[in-house]
């Protein structure tokens, strides 16, 4: 439909007041002030105003949106012609060049009911390249830094069970572990960091700390249903500055954006393998300045092997009031509970004999995780922003189960298990203020923050019942000589004050130093008993050992980035910057019978590097390769060892091995086969990708018999992953392939012997190559989602357990299938 001369009367009848309105600011205004903006006002071609449209500024890389009457009023940097993106669900997207001297500017959005799922996924690209992690993102820098953004609207994948082999293919060097309780927890790492529950990385959802304890204990218990997200943010090790002392960096899932619609419901449910059930459902809208964003999520799942069934629960609502076009006020609530049966690890042996087999029936673990986000945002008159955000965890983890060494051991119902409880409460507020300002007409910027952060939790060790159910109450009096009992209290402080600023020195080159000041106060308070038993199990020592132990520091981290642009959408960069990880009383107290943790173990320090070039060529290709470098001193590891108590048990040591480094060179790449060949066809998309990660490390020093010169545990010398994505109109197809090398999991570099039946937590884990096929489809409002993970059935494993879910292998997912529909209101 067009716009008729009546109809634009009408239009321009019905905005003259608001012309009136306009010319009277721009004649209040300084000359200067009403050449640097361009003010307007969006309208459908049906002469409705549209609110809330998103509007890029191409040649700046800004992103501001119309009001809920359609206004919009965007400050400039200097007079002149700007390339601007118009861009709303359900209309055609519009680009258009606007200079400052327009006047009565009208955009008018044709409205569209029926574009095919392949046009609006290519809208969605066409912003999603607009809108990467920029240099300067509301009171955010990410100048000069490895930065990855993966948009959940381009993928398509397993979401009802977060593969993370899936979602993160296009994130390059990430190691995995796997699991099969339906994605309930996210484990990656990457350059040599142990992926357990992504414990090497700060975790946050919309931007703050979603882990047990960013210091005490950084495991992370929750992870946001990728059903739920917009798109997830990587930031790799230069993030330190910023967002804490992690070597891993920053990994923050940003929740979808409230509909503009005053309600929208959608639904999804999905059926899979092993009676594998979904539900996803969301509430979301808009209605004047309120706005809400709402989810909950069901799941419940045998799993591919006995004693693994697992059941789940996760609500989550984000209410949003817009005071002004500049000030905002945000809350979140998140409650996240499962219980899971653990099947337990395998010996070697009894992995290559039946991958499927499980003699654990006894192993429980429960997690229930509140959080809570309250966040105000502003932005100054003065080309600067302002937010404040303040954060809450009350949580809890259990674990009960048998855990013998000696993973081939039958578990005797009737026998002690071993009981482990965690509570956490913590709570923190952070604080940012970022000033744009001019140095020879180029914008530069200043960031400064501060962080404090506060948290109490309490660890239990002690005998678990004589049962096979999910009881998680101390059974002390049935079992009161059970070796491993402690009960510590773990009171942790920590405030940090950071700056960064991006010195742009000519419209190509910027230069960004930084720093970070971080004081770190942990402390555990309690007690554990040391039993003693003779040969005849009578008990010959029996003592109970009280301590108060207090880790108090100041630390100091720096670092630079720098950024060259020599043409549009290419960049070269890089960065270095220190790096600091502080060691976890909760990890020195918690017994294992595998595992023993060395007392004196004390925190890691060391640096990150980056360098590389990325961008765009033609819109048709985009890459990132960049060679990196990782540094450690007193690197926190594992190695194969007498048990020190004196028993002749093997065990598997952590210390802090020594010195080591992990270096290599990563690249991505995606190829959009349909934009090279095929751009005539609107309704037809194919893209490629590659992702391929070469790393190799070294223990450059070390204390430790018979590791100076091994490799570092959990790099695998290649990690390849490649895949292509065909659409047609409405239907959406993708396979990827997954080739990862073999990686050692403790730094004696101890191989793999196929024929142990006794432990199974020692040796490689092998190389292993896996594929999935995932489809789409959509029919109005309805969407139909299948797929096949491991299609070529390999058996394979991406972990050697030490505690929980083990000890032992921890074998992945053999194939799999799964379905979803998905119905939009």
């Amino acid at each position: 439909m067009k716009i008729t001369k009546s109809m634009q009367k009408k239009i321009f009848g019905n905005l003259s007041y608001k012309i009136i309105v306009y010319s009277v600011l721009l004649f209040a205004s300084s000359n200067s002030i009403a050449q640097t903006k361009i003010v307007g006002i969006i309208t459908s071609n049906y002469g409705k105003t549209v609110p809330a449209v998103e509007i890029y500024n191409k040649t700046s890389g800004t992103k501001s949106f119309s009001n809920s009457e359609g206004e919009f009023s965007l400050e400039l940097e200097k007079s002149g012609s700007y390339d601007l993106v118009f861009y709303k669900e359900s209309f055609s997207i519009l680009e258009k060049t606007l200079s400052t001297s327009d006047e009565n500017v009208i955009i008018i959005l044709d409205k569209v009911t029926n574009l095919s799922e392949v046009v609006i996924r290519k809208q969605k690209e066409k912003i999603f390249a607009l809108n990467k992690l920029k240099d300067i993102d509301e009171t955010a820098i990410y100048a000069g830094k490895k930065t990855e953004v993966i948009s959940i609207n381009k993928l398509t994948a397993n979401k009802a069970t977060n593969n993370a082999r899936q979602i993160f293919a296009q994130v390059v060097g990430l190691t995995i572990n796997e699991s099969s309780d339906g994605g309930l927890q996210l484990s990656i790492g990457g350059r040599g960091l142990n992926p357990n529950r992504t414990s090497n990385f700060n975790t946050r959802q919309n931007g703050y700390d979603i882990s047990a304890d960013v210091l005490g204990y950084p495991e992370s218990y929750y992870a946001t249903p990728t059903e739920a997200l917009e798109e997830i943010q990587v930031v790799r090790g230069a993030a330190s500055l910023q967002y804490g002392t992690q070597f891993g960096g920053l990994v923050n899932f940003k929740t979808k954006t409230p509909s503009t619609k005053p309600i929208e419901f959608v639904t999804r449910n999905t059926l899979g393998s092993y009676n594998l059930y979904t539900n996803f459902s969301s509430l979301s809208g808009t209605n004047g300045k309120f706005s809400y964003y709402t989810f909950y999520n069901f799941k419940k799942g045998d799993g591919f092997r006995p004693n693994s069934e697992f059941k789940s629960n996760n609500y989550f609502a984000n209410l949003n009031y817009q005071f002004t076009p500049k000030t905002s006020l945000h809350f979140d609530y998140t409650y996240f509970d499962y219980l899971a049966q653990q099947a337990g690890g395998l010996t070697d042996k009894m992995f290559n004999e039946d991958p499927t087999q499980s003699n654990r029936a006894r192993n429980w673990f429960a997690v229930n995780w509140n959080l809570f986000a309250l966040r105000f945002k502003h932005k100054f008159d003065n080309n600067a922003d302002f937010s404040l955000q303040l954060f809450g965890l009350d949580a809890s983890r259990k674990a009960v189960g048998f855990r013998s060494n000696r993973v081939s051991n039958p578990d005797i119902e009737g026998t002690v298990r071993d009981l482990i409880l965690g509570d956490f409460v913590n709570w923190g507020t952070e604080a940012r203020y970022l000033k744009q300002y001019k140095i020879n007409d180029n914008t530069s910027a200043f960031l400064i923050g501060a962080k404090y952060y506060q948290s109490r939790n309490t660890g239990i060790q002690g005998p678990g019942s004589s049962g096979s159910d999910a009881n998680f109450n101390l059974a002390n009096a049935e079992f009161p000589f059970y070796p491993y009992q402690s009960d510590y209290t773990f009171p942790n402080l920590n405030f940090a004050v950071f700056g960064e600023n991006i010195f742009k020195l000519t419209p190509r080159f910027s230069v960004t130093p930084g720093f970070r000041f971080e004081k770190i106060k942990t402390q555990a308070i309690g007690s554990y008993r040391k039993i003693n038993l003779d040969l005849a199990g009578n008990v010959i020592l029996d003592e109970t050992i009280y301590e108060d132990n207090i880790k108090d520091r100041n630390i100091v981290l720096l670092g630079i980035g720098l950024s060259y642009k020599p043409q549009n959408r290419i960049e070269f960069y890089g960065n270095l910057s220190q790096n600091y990880r502080s060691v976890t009383f909760n990890d020195i107290r918690t017994v294992s019978p595998s595992q023993v943790i060395d007392p004196n173990i004390t925190d890691e320090k060391g640096f990150t590097s980056d360098v590389g070039i990325r961008g765009q060529i033609n819109n048709k290709v985009t890459f990132d390769a960049s060679a990196y470098a990782l540094y450690y001193n007193d690197k926190i590891g594992e190695y194969e060892t007498k048990n020190p108590n004196g028993s002749a048990a093997i065990v598997r040591y952590r210390a802090n091995i020594g010195t080591a480094i992990t270096y290599g060179f990563e690249t991505m790449f995606d190829w959009s086969v349909s934009k090279t060949f095929f751009e005539e066809k609107e309704d037809f998309v194919w893209n490629v990708f590659s992702n391929v990660a070469l790393t190799d490390s070294e223990y450059l020093k070390s204390d430790a018999p018979n590791i100076e010169g091994n490799k570092v545990e959990f790099v695998p010398l290649y990690n390849i992953k490649s895949g292509t994505g065909i659409g047609y109109k409405n239907f959406m197809t993708s396979l990827q392939f997954t080739y990862v090398s073999s990686q050692f999991t403790d730094a004696n570099n101890s191989k793999t012997d196929v024929n142990d039946n006794t432990y199974g937590i020692f040796g490689q884990i092998p190389a292993y190559y896996v594929a999935d096929i995932s489809t789409s489809y959509r029919w109005k409002k309805f969407k139909l989602e299948a797929g096949i993970t491991n299609f070529t059935n390999n058996s394979y494993f991406t972990r050697r357990a030490t505690g929980y879910p083990g000890p032992g292998i921890i074998p992945s997912d053999q194939r799999t299938f799964y379905t979803t529909l998905e119905f939009v209101f």
